[in-house]
């Protein structure tokens, strides 16, 4: 056996370390200890044990195949070599020049081309990096499923961070696992309380859990995990709304620079992916690719085509495939209400005093110019919002103002609940669409203050006969876990959850559809995209009704009053029309940003103009990103995605499945592991290895699934079972998982399966069975890899004439001509093994040559696009030193430029194949006259 520490290793492959046999499941190098190989052990006293070694540290064997010991095959129709090489294949990662699709039908959701798009444009770029813009509801969590799927299957998805909202945690989760079969473990507040019981002090936790899910807010406190998440590499991250990372200086941004500089793929997500500025804009990019952007202030829609996607509603790609998977929106209804008595005296000290300037017996200047309008929203929401404010405000005021505030909190102290306009408005619009006492029917009710929100908690639920279990509130000062739990319980079908009051907390990234289509504005936020964002909670994918919007706008019989009437209601029609016309309300700002947009609009207000004029005087400056995105909508259909070519002996994963547990419990799984069938359902006692495999997974999943002391997994591969399981989940009355899982290509007890066939030969060992051939055929993979331990080429080769005209042919081909498949018939007849063993050193040998010859044209496949990457630094380089800047500044950038441009040159020679193949001997087909002793 030949001892080289620096062979190239490649996952499928086997190794001894320690005197023990293991299977290598991922390979790393360039650590400082030289190449990281993280194995499963194969060999009896460290079967199924998980472990990593280093190079540098301890001698690490590869298996040399001219050593290969050939074992004759006697399973019933050659099942074990079958199933060894359909696990070998598997196993196997599929080369980074493979761009194709290999998993794109494979999961629980519905296979839609525009869905699918991303995930053609992450693998299409040297690393995917890649930043999902689509608009809120086209389905950007789906998408980034899809990705890590196609990156686990491709070897470069172990390790995953997802980063995100805490409102969002336990819906991302439910998605990533329910949909796809990806675990994450969820790391709330009561993650972190489990990760502090289940670990050593100290430890690292992102060494421990290797995907994982946690809030921006949790992750971003530097003193608790900076230094951990310093030490630790991604093979992807995913950061969700990352329109927040854009404030340099900011603990978000440093975070996301962190955790980029950390991770192999990149995806960001964001619905409102810029804030209208050219260069904070150009930073995000950076990012995902240093060297995208030369000049920040300066740059087109082609320096970033490569990062970025983003679709509407009406985007034609998108209109063509959604059908009847999404109801168009009904239009946006504004309710008058009619300001009682007292209300239009509070609308009298507004306008009389606080707009008209005649609060303060000083000039008022900056931040406090805008405080009358503060006064006039928190009215327009509520009085009970209104007297906070005051309340508030009263604290540091003096004089005049003091005397002002003091009106308006006798007046809003004096005012009833029965005095509220709206208030009596809200609940005839909700008995109105149904929302009562033996009713189903659920709506969600936005205000953006926390004291509106509380004070509607409280009265509406008796004015309508709703219990109080009825009705859930959510805002700010909500906990992450009880977050979490409001947002399910309101998903549920079965739940007693009929209203949700809700603030801007659940504007961004919340389902809120599955059991609702009414959503009703207690107040309407200043700006166009919140608004949009508001709906879009009910307005998305997956929505079966048609989504009903309704505003109440408070309205006041003096003429010069700023009631709703002057912002809000044409807020609410320019939303509606920017939506119809445009599929997103972007175009319409001529701003990118909420607070911006509603920052402007004040000023404009201040400086007497209108909503219309302040909108259309937006449209007269020059939008610095219009050229950037072009006109939305407007991209061509293209019907398909390009498929990856993956060879495989099973006709499906059901088929695969059904073989290797027949194979593993020597045909009694039945008695094994308690293993029922039922149509399309199997369900088995989970044993102890497959168990840790579910560890990442929430302990209320793996409760669901208990039988006293023993774990019972139901999966199924029938998708409309799966859904209907979904759906039941969806109408239980508490949180709960779909009793059934769709087992998807990357559920982890596919890959236990993929593991327990590959330990099944013994050290070393290849299969011999035959076959429909003329004489001796070895079957060969063999692979070139990079610097870093990737695939760059995998070529599957049949090699036979052997020894004098040795000809190689794709293996796929022979397999399928030599008839290798189920209805094969195993006559146990004996091999001559050792006349097989004696032509093995030339069959390697061919198969090398073969790989030797072809290694120029393959390389080139892989590096032109680092040739092309290259040239890109060289332009950035020469680009990026502005002339302009003055001396220490300048020379600052230029080693600033020149750092970046030496760190991605590293990173493109380590992309580059590297080192002699990696060959193995996988099977020997022999023709059946050659079966004799």
């Amino acid at each position: 056996m030949t001892t080289l520490q620096d062979a190239t290793f490649a996952p499928g492959s086997r190794i001894v370390v320690r005197d023990e046999e293991w299977l290598i499941r991922s390979v790393k190098t360039g650590t400082a200890d030289g190449t990281m190989i993280k194995a499963v052990g194969v060999s009896e006293f460290v079967q199924d044990v998980e472990a990593t070694f280093f190079t540098d540290l301890e001698p690490i064997t590869p298996l040399v195949p001219e050593e290969t010991e050939l074992v004759p095959d006697a399973s019933s129709r050659f099942r074990q070599s079958r199933l060894f090489l359909e696990a070998v294949l598997r196993r196997t990662p599929l080369p980074r020049t493979e761009r194709g699709l290999a998993l794109a039908d494979r999961f629980l959701l519905d296979p839609l081309t525009y869905q699918q798009r991303p995930v053609e444009l992450a693998l299409s770029g040297l690393r995917p990096r890649i930043l999902l813009a689509d608009v809120v509801g086209l389905g950007k969590t789906l998408e980034i499923g899809l990705i890590l799927a196609e990156l686990i299957r491709r070897g470069r998805g172990d390790r995953i961070l997802v980063v995100s909202p805490q409102q969002v945690l336990e819906q991302f989760q439910r998605e990533l696992w329910t949909r796809f079969a990806i675990p994450l473990v969820r790391l709330d507040s009561t993650g972190i309380q489990r990760i502090q019981q289940e670990i050593p002090a100290g430890r690292n936790p992102f060494t421990h859990f290797k995907r994982a899910i946690i809030s921006v807010d949790t992750l971003k406190d530097a003193g608790q995990f900076g230094h951990h998440l310093d030490a630790t590499t991604w093979d992807v991250v995913v950061i969700d709304e990352s329109h927040n990372l854009i404030n340099k200086g900011t603990q978000r941004n440093e975070l996301a620079r962190r955790l980029a500089a950390k991770t192999d793929a990149l995806l960001l997500a964001s619905a409102t992916p810029h804030n209208g500025n050219k260069e904070s804009f150009a930073q995000l990019i950076a990012l995902l690719d240093p060297a995208a952007i030369a000049n920040e202030k300066d740059y087109d829609a082609k320096d970033i085509a490569h990062l970025y996607l983003r679709r509407t509603k009406i985007s034609p790609e998108v209109r063509d495939q959604i059908g009847d998977r999404w109801a168009d929106r009904g239009p946006s209804q504004a309710v008058p209400c009619a300001a009682s008595e007292i209300e239009e005296r509070i609308f009298d000290e507004l306008t009389d005093v606080w707009l008209a300037g005649k609060w303060s017996d000083e000039a008022v200047s900056g931040k406090d110019r805008l405080f009358p309008y503060n006064l006039l929203k928190s009215f327009l929401s509520s009085h009970r919002a209104l007297h906070e404010t005051v309340k508030n405000r009263s604290r540091k005021a003096t004089g005049t103002e003091l005397t002002a505030l003091g009106r308006l909190e006798v007046l809003t102290s004096a005012m009833t609940d029965a005095e509220s306009s709206k208030l009596q408005s809200l609940v005839r619009e909700l008995r109105d669409i149904g929302v009562g006492k033996g009713s189903d029917v659920r709506a969600v009710v936005f205000s953006e203050r926390v004291p509106t929100i509380k004070w509607l908690a409280e009265v509406v639920p008796g004015m309508l006969g709703l219990k109080p279990s009825a009705v859930r509130v959510l805002h700010g000062g909500v906990p992450d876990v009880d977050e979490q739990k409001i947002l399910q319980e309101f998903e549920l079908a079965g739940s007693e959850v009929r209203l949700l009051f809700t603030g801007d907390v659940a504007s961004e990234g919340v389902n809120l559809h599955q059991q609702c289509h009414h959503l009703i504005h207690y107040d309407i936020p200043w700006s166009l995209i919140r608004i949009e964002q508001r709906n879009g909670r009910i307005d998305r994918y997956g929505q079966k009704h048609q989504p009903q919007f309704r505003a109440l706008l408070l309205t006041s019989a003096r003429d010069d009053a700023k009631d709703d009437r002057t912002v809000s209601a044409k807020l609410l029609q320019r939303e509606e029309n920017a939506h119809r016309s445009l599929g997103s309300v972007e175009a319409a700002t001529g701003l990118y940003d909420a607070k911006a947009e509603e920052d402007r609009l004040v000023r404009d207000l201040l400086d007497g103009k209108s909503v219309d004029e302040s909108y259309d005087d937006a449209h007269t400056e020059i939008d610095v990103m219009a050229d950037l995105f072009g006109d939305v909508g407007t991209a061509p259909v293209v019907t398909d995605v390009p498929q990856a070519r993956v060879p495989k002996l099973f006709a499906s994963t059901r088929e695969f499945v059904d073989a290797a547990l027949y194979e593993i419990y020597d045909d009694r799984p039945e008695d094994h592991i308690d293993l029922r069938r039922e149509d399309e359902l199997l369900t088995f006692l989970a044993p102890d290895d497959l168990v840790h495999r579910l560890t990442d997974l929430p302990r209320s999943y793996l409760r669901t699934h208990r039988e006293g002391d023993d774990l019972r997994l139901k999966v199924t591969f029938d998708r409309k079972l799966a859904q209907r399981k979904l759906d039941q989940a969806r109408q239980s009355r508490t949180p709960m998982w779909p009793e059934i899982a769709f087992l998807s290509d990357v559920h982890p007890m596919v890959d236990w399966l993929v593991d327990k066939v590959l330990i099944r030969l013994g050290r070393q060992q290849a299969p011999v069975l035959t076959a429909d051939v003329t004489g001796p055929t070895y079957l060969i993979q063999g692979v070139y890899a990079n610097r870093l331990g990737q695939p760059t080429v995998v070529q599957w080769m049949a090699v036979s004439g052997l020894p004098g005209e040795p000809t190689v042919q794709p293996m796929e081909e022979v397999l399928r001509d030599a008839g290798v498949g189920p209805s094969m018939v195993n006559r146990a007849e004996a091999i001559a093994v050792v006349p097989l063993k004696d032509l093995l050193p030339h069959a390697v040998a061919a198969a090398r040559r073969y790989l030797e010859g072809k290694r120029d044209e393959w390389a080139d496949a892989n590096a032109e696009p680092l040739r092309q990457y290259r040239q890109q630094l060289t332009h950035f380089q020469q680009a990026s030193i502005v002339d302009e800047l003055p001396g220490a500044h300048r020379e600052k950038r230029r080693q600033r430029v020149q750092a970046t441009v030496a760190e991605q040159h590293d990173l493109l020679d380590r992309l580059e194949t590297a080192g002699d193949p990696l060959l193995r001997v996988l099977a020997v087909l022999v023709p059946p006259s050659e079966s004799a002793a």
